[in-house]
């Protein structure tokens, strides 16, 4: 109710600002990226509160009626001209210089900032203005697509955007079945790990004793979830997917339940990629539970494997003999799980593979080469266990071999693994997949001596 009395409020002010700006002809600007850029440079200059944000709302609505070529001309613009005032920034370098002090340095820090932050913060008074700003960055990612002229600006703006979307600013809702409807649709529509059909799909997933789902808002976008998590209630560790989600599967009771499965985790807003916060969505969801379920003492996920096919396609330089090669094309072919001999010769193949992506597989620049891996790796989890034929949908096939993983996160282990990995590079993994390595070693040995 805060946070509605609060955006009536501002809507209020800008619908008299605009009022105001009628009133004084300072709203009849050209639709296209130099009136906006016109409007913008007004934004700046005027104190005005009411005034300002009914030219903050305007400036959003013009965007909105830009093309594609247009935006990026606000953009250019935006990199151009809304850069640091030079004059005052070579002041306050040569005063630092001078004689260096705290002082000073604040003062270069403010000197130094860009036109465009403080007017990326005015745009933000708008009501609804958080929620078109992730909606540009968005479009401001899909222009910039390797290119670096947009970098300046892409870096202001998530600067701002970790700062509005802080851990301390979000908020923990669980998502059932008495979520409002405008919320679920949002749900259905975001899942991006294994889709949900229909109504009676979603109702399977959220509304059954052992099933839980929360989601991530922030009070500027309370109707937009920002990342969700869905969770199986289990008596054991799962090694597949298609048993968790059938419609006839039986119902574990919440007495019975030991482990929670964390089986897809899902970012909605394409605009705040890179400004994590799963990490804390999990770790928050695990704290939730323990308190409603302390007979919990099992935290694991349940992931898919997207970059591990195109992996094996891609890199030429793995050490496979020919008939190896040979086995692999296998993969190709629909329903080869459905033969045995084949699917037992593949798996004494593609699980050592597998062990081998996780544990030694970098790219270029020395990261492990799975997105999922380093998220959970990097959160504190340790790799678990490799689970073969774990998902037979079409896109777990294509993208995976139908391989999917166990992240284990143990409490007591979370903190040491989150060091060894970002400081040593280490990757926790149990016996059983770094024995799956050691197989893949003495293959790849015996292969070299013969």
């Amino acid at each position: 109710m805060a946070n509605a009395f609060f955006s009536d409020l501002l809507t209020t002010i800008s619908e008299r600002g605009r009022t105001l700006l009628r009133r004084a002809g300072a709203s009849d600007t050209r639709q296209d990226a130099d009136g906006m850029i016109a409007l913008c440079g007004a934004l700046l200059s005027g104190a005005g509160e009411a005034s300002g944000t009914a030219m903050a709302r305007e400036v959003l609505d013009l965007y909105q009626e830009l093309d594609a070529t247009e935006r990026r001309a606000f953009f250019e613009a935006l990199v151009r001209d809304f850069g640091p005032d030079r004059e005052k920034l070579a002041q306050a370098v040569e005063k630092w210089r001078s004689q260096p002090s705290d002082e000073d340095a604040s003062g270069l820090h403010f000197a130094s900032e860009p036109r465009r932050q403080e007017l990326i913060r005015r745009l933000n008074r708008a009501p609804g203005g958080t929620g078109d700003l992730v909606a540009m960055r968005a479009d401001l990612l899909g222009m910039m697509n390797g290119h670096t002229d947009l970098t300046a600006l892409d870096r202001d703006v998530v600067h701002l955007l970790s700062s509005w979307f802080n851990r301390g600013f979000l908020v923990l809702r669980r998502i059932d079945w008495s979520t409002p409807a405008n919320i679920l649709e949002k749900i259905i529509r975001y899942e991006a790990v294994h889709e949900i059909s229909d109504w009676d799909d979603l109702r399977r997933r959220i509304d059954p004793v052992d099933r839980r789902c929360y989601a991530f808002f922030h009070p500027a976008m309370v109707d937009e979830p920002l990342i969700f998590v869905e969770v199986a209630l289990t008596e054991t560790i799962p090694g597949a997917i298609a048993p968790l989600l059938a419609v006839d599967r039986p119902l574990v009771a919440s007495e019975r339940a030991r482990t929670a499965v964390f089986y897809s985790i899902s970012n909605t807003q394409r605009g705040l990629g890179g400004i994590s916060f799963g990490s804390f969505l999990i770790k928050q969801v695990v704290e939730e539970l323990r308190r409603e379920l302390p007979k919990l003492d099992t935290f694991v996920t349940l992931s898919p494997v997207p970059g591990f096919m195109p992996w094996l396609k891609q890199d030429k330089d793995l050490p496979l003999s020919d008939e190896d090669r040979e086995m692999l094309k296998h993969l190709d072919e629909p329903k080869w799980f459905e033969n045995a001999e084949t699917t037992a010769q593949l798996r004494s193949v593609v699980e050592p593979l597998a062990a081998y992506y996780f544990l030694k597989a970098r790219t270029s620049k020395g990261r492990l080469i799975d997105s999922v891996a380093r998220f959970h790796l990097g959160n504190g989890a340790r790799l678990e266990r490799i689970n073969w034929l774990g998902d037979l949908s079409p896109k777990g096939l294509r993208e995976s071999a139908g391989i999917m993983v166990n992240y284990l996160y143990r409490l007591d282990d979370i903190e040491k693994n989150h060091e060894a990995y970002y400081n040593q590079g280490e990757i926790a993994a149990s016996s059983a997949v770094k024995k799956l390595l050691k197989s893949e070693g003495r293959r790849l040995l015996d292969m070299r001596l013969s």
